[in-house]
């Protein structure tokens, strides 16, 4: 019991919680920048994937095939390790910005772009589901409206699309937060890799002058409550984004019967 007391008393040093905080800022804005590249490139991708079956265009379609099997069959750690050590950073992101040293932007960097790369390859599978989702007719009903390819892709198709993928792409981002953790394999600055460097130097703060079994439990479970709080509220939304597809249709016909009437 007074082990388990000893690990609890790390929570009451306010430094910890501050760097614990810092560590799940570091997460979030990762993630953000992970999904938000991701979704634009998963985009592109997957129309490229999809429509660029003709003449010169397939070449593109084969690169963007490629691109999402390779890094979609493949571990997102594997690619950790090889943006952290082999992806150049530019000059912009080798300097200090706001709080951050000029180390931690480089880890920022390189772990979004991580991150981007396999996200990226999900996501295009995801659009893709969506593109297929819409009817070949609304394209020829485009087309009879004067709609150049283009403006159908950008007017019609992808508004549908997107529409029909809002809670498995905010799914996606529930997994791309959750993806994050591994980032604490390569000793980066995210939450988890915060939690671990607390827990090695946790005889400083505990007041046994050892590492305890419950310092693990306590520190581990911190971490874990964290991470729930952040994806439970992203799985609110996206029930109620679902339950908002569920009842909307029913408004709908209930007020063109209505009208009928």
């Amino acid at each position: 019991m007074s082990d388990i007391m000893a690990s609890f008393s790390i929570l009451k040093n306010e430094s910890i919680w501050i760097y614990l905080l810092r560590g799940v800022a570091f997460t979030l804005v990762i993630s953000v920048i992970a999904v938000v590249i991701a979704i634009l490139l998963g985009a592109v991708l997957a129309l490229v994937r999809n429509y660029c079956k003709k003449g010169w265009c397939v070449i593109f379609r084969w690169i963007a095939t490629i691109y999402i099997e390779l890094f979609r069959n493949t571990p997102l750690l594997l690619w950790i390790f090889i943006c952290l050590v082999f992806f150049p950073c530019p000059d912009l992101f080798s300097r200090p910005m706001l709080t951050l040293t000029s180390v931690e932007t480089k880890l920022i960097f390189k772990a979004a772009v991580a991150l981007t790369l396999f996200e990226s390859s999900v996501i295009a599978e995801i659009i893709r589901g969506g593109l297929n989702s819409v009817a070949e007719g609304q394209f020829e009903a485009g087309h009879s409206q004067g709609f150049s390819s283009v403006q159908i892709m950008i007017y019609i198709v992808l508004p549908q699309a997107f529409r029909s993928i809002v809670p498995t792409l905010l799914g996606q981002v529930i997994t791309t937060v959750k993806d994050s953790s591994y980032l604490a394999n390569v000793a980066t600055i995210e939450l988890m890799a915060r939690t671990k460097k607390i827990l090695s130097s946790a005889n400083m703060y505990n007041g046994t002058g050892q590492i305890n079994v419950s310092d693990v439990f306590v520190l581990f479970g911190v971490a874990a409550m964290i991470y729930f709080i952040i994806n439970f509220t992203l799985s609110c939304v996206v029930r109620k984004i679902q339950k908002k597809r569920r009842v909307t249709p029913r408004v709908v016909e209930q007020e063109l019967q209505l009208e009928a009437s």
